[in-house]
């Protein structure tokens, strides 16, 4: 037989519950208007500060103009290196038992959805989204690679270092260098992006 208690306690929850669920869906009406009158007033106001090509152009030194098939000719060797290094990962890394890098984590293409940049910004913002995101890459690949070959430090100090180095063994340190590669070599099979 059924507690007439519990019976009234579960409607109650029921209700309070149906209760709860009204008043967040006003919040959530709420913030939504609040939301899309946020996002009329901000595309207002990108399409306020956004330049007008023409004058864009026009106030844009001679020299950068000059420069821009400069700048744009290293986009098929950047494609090219691309194109080399996912090859080269997607061959060899299961072979050395390395976890492959997400080329998505590294090269992110948003800024070009930016309303207040014009094209050209936008054409610009999608060059140096790609080429930096793509070094990102290229050096995690050549950083995971490098510890899983020669994961030594230099004798000199490096200007730049890449995640992996502070994991490298002292130069000169044949004892540490012997001992710990195979550990090293199994961070990379465990590791994940």
């Amino acid at each position: 037989m059924e507690n007439p208690k519990i019976g009234d306690l579960v409607a109650k929850i029921k209700e309070l519950e149906l209760e709860l669920e009204a008043e967040l869906h006003k919040e959530y009406e709420i913030f939504s208007c609040e939301i899309a009158k946020k996002r009329e007033e901000l595309l207002l106001s990108y399409r306020l500060d956004r330049e007008n090509l023409f004058s864009y152009i026009v106030k844009s030194p001679i020299l950068h103009i000059m420069s821009v098939p400069i700048i744009w000719a290293i986009l098929l060797p950047a494609i090219i290196l691309d194109g080399f290094v996912s090859v080269y990962q997607w061959i060899c890394f299961p072979i050395y038992k390395i976890s492959k890098v997400n080329r998505s984590d590294y090269i992110i293409i948003d800024r070009h959805r930016l309303k207040y940049l014009n094209a050209i910004e936008k054409l610009n913002c999608l060059y140096c989204s790609y080429f930096n995101g793509l070094m990102g890459y290229v050096t995690e690949i050549s950083a995971r690679t490098e510890q899983y070959w020669c994961p030594i430090r230099h004798a000199t100090m490096l200007k730049s270092i890449h995640g992996k180095y502070k994991n490298f063994y002292d130069y000169g340190d044949s004892k540490n260098f012997r001992k710990g590669l195979t550990e090293l070599r199994k961070q990379l099979k465990e590791e994940n992006d």
